[in-house]
């Protein structure tokens, strides 16, 4: 066990390498340290060992570790001597948030070194305040690094497809003890700036070491932040001061891209605003944002046209599997104007022919899943004037209509692709990025094994689900495989000279082409010459 007095030396020399710890607030920030650990007196430490014990070990030498395992030893010492009653990750997290609460400097402090660089430019202030929100263990690195990643090329440009095993799995105990916990109303939801160093408890994560930084869109107070469990970088969320819920209007598109011409190396988008199509949490309007090119980006127009009283916008449909429209303009009001006028053609819109109902019983279907950006001068997509930059906003047709047969949703990811992806496609996947459940690891993993070593699938009940996909794939990369009513799927024989690696690129690849389709099961028109005829019938009706 690491002596305590050396954690704190350690951490708080982390802490001021970080810039977390002023100079003037290092003993202020150990004592409250000493606090925290119940202790009531500390022996100096200088260069690495303790004053009273010069020759003392090298293992108890402040380092330039990880603070994950800074951390670590920390929270262990804590369970130890009696601090923590319980070892379980939701206990863990809770108190090594605590810790870093302690060295987390206040938001007055972290709101004006972020302005401060503003000034100097708005990538200097997001990189400031991303490196800021790493440096506190709001964004647990160490866990987000865990994540798998990779690209499948398909017909619409590379898809990026990430395995997200960054949010822990919940112990057993921590279920049980927050199942009997006092449900609270404040913060009212994760996302409300009253989380700004909330201590947490079981049912809702720590914060101490969480700051905001607010910003003005549309008039309206909002606030900037940091995903914890980033699927990408500076992967940033953009929320209401009020706790209100999701609604895409005519302000949503205005904010959207006055957001991004505060921070032109952003992407900056909005879940629609109904179940099925919509986000996570469409109780608390809220962006979501980053700098990264997601796939959608380099999708180019596919067919292109000009909508009468907007004749100053470039508008067309691009290659995509989501039917999305795509709009490039000059002047925020007047793209704002020209997106509303689009929105509530297709609230309002039907279809039969092409299964497009606005409502059913008085339940509406049709919304949008709108995305702002940049369009910068020079660049091939750029369709209005490559000699500037122009905003562009992409607006994503959606409609969460269910029925018997797809009783999750028409444009859903189909039942064939549930093994694979059964969750709502939100803004993120719209955009290209799959983000796929941690539970794939291990059952992709557990694939690999039975087919290199000629086990049958049907023997491990995880992979069950997979093999009517897996003998589709084996058979078109060569494989021979024996299957029967009898509930046998054996590989046989595998091409000449395949290895592990081979077999695990293929598949991610096939993971990748399954992402495609669900694309594609979500776009509300479908890429043939009939979703096409149908889409333009839409088109004609603006």
């Amino acid at each position: 066990m690491s002596n305590i007095n050396s954690l704190i030396y350690e951490l708080i020399q982390y802490g001021k390498a970080n810039k977390l710890i002023d100079e003037a607030d290092e003993i202020y920030t150990t004592n409250r340290l000493l606090e925290l650990f119940g202790i009531d007196e500390y022996v100096m430490v200088s260069d690495g060992k303790e004053a009273s014990d010069k020759e003392s070990s090298d293992d108890d030498a402040p380092s330039t570790r990880k603070l994950s395992a800074i951390l670590d030893d920390m929270t262990d010492y804590a369970i130890s001597s009696g601090i923590l009653e319980n070892d379980t990750i939701t206990y863990r997290d809770l108190f090594d948030t605590k810790i870093m609460g302690l060295i987390t400097p206040p938001p007055s402090i972290v709101r004006a070194e972020f302005d401060k660089l503003y000034k100097e430019s708005p990538k200097a202030a997001t990189e400031y305040y991303y490196s800021f929100s790493k440096a506190t263990n709001y964004i647990r690195t160490d866990r987000v690094a865990k994540d798998e990643k990779w690209v499948t090329s398909t017909e619409f440009g590379d898809l990026d497809i990430t395995i997200n095993l960054s949010k822990p799995e919940k112990d057993p105990r921590d279920i049980a003890a927050a199942g009997k916990a006092k449900k609270s109303g404040y913060p009212a939801c994760l996302l409300c700036m009253e989380n700004e160093g909330y201590a947490g408890h079981f049912t809702h994560p720590a914060r101490q070491n969480h700051r905001i930084i607010p910003i003005t869109l549309d008039n309206d107070p909002y606030f900037l932040q940091y995903s914890p469990y980033v699927y990408y970088n500076e992967h940033c969320i953009i929320f209401n001061a009020k706790h209100t819920p999701m609604k895409i209007n005519a302000s949503t598109m205005k904010k959207l891209l006055s957001f991004v011409e505060r921070f032109p190396h952003y992407t900056a988008g909005s879940n629609a605003d109904l179940p099925i199509v919509g986000g996570s949490i469409l109780s608390h309007d809220h962006f979501q944002g980053g700098c990264y090119e997601f796939p959608m980006v380099r999708a180019p127009y596919e067919d292109e046209f000009e909508i009468p009283g907007y004749e100053d916008i470039h508008a067309g449909i691009i290659k995509w599997p989501m039917s999305t429209i795509r709009l490039q303009g000059k002047d925020i009001d007047r793209v704002t104007l020209l997106a509303d006028h689009i929105l509530n053609v297709w609230r309002g819109y039907s279809d039969k022919k092409a299964f497009i109902l606005s409502e059913t019983n008085g339940e509406p279907h049709n919304t949008i899943t709108p995305i702002a950006r940049i369009r910068s001068a020079g660049s091939p997509l750029n369709k209005l004037d490559p000699a500037c930059d122009v905003f562009e906003l992409d607006l994503v047709l959606r409609n969460n209509i269910t029925t018997d047969e797809n009783p999750l949703g028409v444009y859903h990811p189909h039942a064939e692709y549930h093994h694979i992806k059964k969750e709502n496609i939100g803004l993120i996947e719209v955009m290209g990025l799959a983000v796929l459940p941690a539970r794939l690891k291990k059952e992709m993993s557990l694939l690999e094994e039975y087919i290199s070593d000629h086990k049958n699938m049907y023997d491990e009940e995880s992979l069950v689900s997979h093999i009517e996909w897996a003998v589709a794939f084996l058979r078109k990369y060569g494989f021979t495989v024996e299957t029967d009513e009898g509930k046998k799927a054996v590989v046989l024989a595998s091409p000449k000279a395949i290895g592990r690696d081979a077999l695990h690129n293929i598949i991610q690849n096939e993971i990748g082409y399954v992402f495609s389709g669900v694309l594609e099961d979500a776009g509300v028109y479908k890429r043939n010459p009939d979703g096409k005829e149908a889409f333009l019938r839409f088109i004609n009706e603006l």
